[in-house]
């Protein structure tokens, strides 16, 4: 129950819509009966509820403007409602973490003082700012940021969750998929005797064997042994199943033994990637935190993992 709620707690509040009650007989008393049993869900889930909204797709009641009395409900649309959360906030406060999805070449520049490339994309957690320290992964190479860039090519410091271009102090090799982490910090004063010197940390470790929970969604069921594809950032990498540790009952939330995880299940898996990743916890990091599973075959959206 743990590693599941563990996450969902991180939201500040869910919001219930209960969709196709227009299809039923007697819409207010189905959505008195669903109602109920969502409370006694969070209640015993301790996960905090914002409201259950009843809405009808089709028609549109109660998506983007209420419908006064319909199904017993007199409350704000589903999309006021979601206007008026408060945003999860952004992982500013953490390392630098950037993962690259495009490089732009500008080779024919003639400033050889720093590297002749952008590397775009959205800052995972941290900032991005001129003069820090960063090591390319999965090389590990160290440079140098030179120059950072928003959206419309300002310079100056960029948050998580902004998009940023970043220029390095020199030409390295980095590619779509490739991470810019903060570099690991530096060993702390050395002792008298050398090899006393602590070893440099790094900012976020790269792991392969990785725990994470499972949301499964493919009609073939998740077996040990079976061998995906990973999307962690903007890098694919083969990940292999190595054991289903539990499934979580979703009416109880209890932990049962497992063997596999059939559609719709959700459960906690052992994974091995074929590389390493700058993986962190859910938890602490939501971008380094999280990957989508995909059949290697049919190439479908099989499943959404969370660290722990």
């Amino acid at each position: 129950r743990h590693s599941l709620l563990a996450h969902l707690l991180r939201v500040h509040s869910l919001v219930f819509a209960v969709n196709k009650l227009d299809a039923v007989e007697d819409p207010q008393l189905a959505f008195v009966h669903i109602r109920g049993a969502l409370q006694r869900f969070t209640a015993e889930a301790g996960i905090a509820s914002a409201a259950t909204v009843p809405v009808s797709a089709l028609k549109g009641f109660n998506v983007v403007n209420a419908e006064p009395g319909w199904a017993g409900y007199d409350g704000p649309s589903l999309l006021q409602l979601l206007e008026q959360l408060p945003n999860t906030p952004t992982d500013t406060g953490l390392a630098l973490a950037f993962p690259v999805q495009w490089v732009e070449k500008f080779s024919s520049s003639a400033d050889t003082s720093q590297g002749r490339r952008v590397f775009w994309g959205r800052v995972a957690a941290g900032r991005a700012r001129v003069g820090d320290a960063v090591q390319i992964l999965p090389s590990g190479q160290q440079a140098v940021i030179a120059q950072v860039l928003d959206h419309a090519r300002v310079p100056g410091s960029i948050d998580a969750g902004l998009s940023a271009g970043i220029t390095l102090d020199r030409e390295v090799d980095v590619s779509r998929g490739d991470w810019l982490v903060a570099a690991p910090a530096a060993a702390a004063a050395a002792a008298d005797d050398d090899f006393d010197a602590p070893q440099a940390q790094p900012a976020w470790p790269s792991k392969r064997e990785l725990t994470a929970t499972v949301a499964w969604m493919d009609e073939q069921p998740l077996v040990p042994g079976r061998t995906y594809l990973a999307l962690h950032g903007h890098r694919w990498i083969k990940a292999k199943a190595r054991r289903v540790v539990h499934r979580l009952n979703i009416h109880t939330l209890a932990q049962e033994e497992a063997t596999q995880l059939e559609p719709n299940a959700i459960g906690r898996v052992e994974l091995l990637l074929q590389e390493s990743i700058p993986a962190a916890p859910f938890a602490q990091a939501r971008q380094l935190g999280a990957l989508i599973l995909v059949d290697t075959a049919s190439h479908a959206t099989a499943g959404a993992a969370l660290l722990d």
